[in-house]
């Protein structure tokens, strides 16, 4: 009682993640937007929410400078 209270006023603090998981590059299918980032996400077990995370530095993208730092070597890729 008192954690759904605590995370209804707070939000959740996604600190229980499943495995990453890599999104599939098959033609047709969509990304997540978390998956469209890195290619690689995992889920929060508390929530549900998908999470970019980086597989070479084995850690969750959480912040917006990393999250830009990730959409510029994306734009960058995309482009050449």
């Amino acid at each position: 009682m008192i954690a759904k209270l605590f995370d209804a006023l707070f939000g959740c603090s996604h600190s229980h993640y499943s495995f990453p998981r890599s999104a599939s590059r098959r033609a047709g299918s969509r990304r997540t937007g978390a998956a469209s980032l890195t290619g690689t996400y995992v889920a929060c077990l508390d929530c549900g929410k998908e999470l970019p995370y980086d597989w070479e530095a084995m850690k969750v993208v959480s912040s917006p400078s990393e999250s830009r730092k990730y959409l510029h070597a994306l734009a960058a890729k995309e482009a050449s």
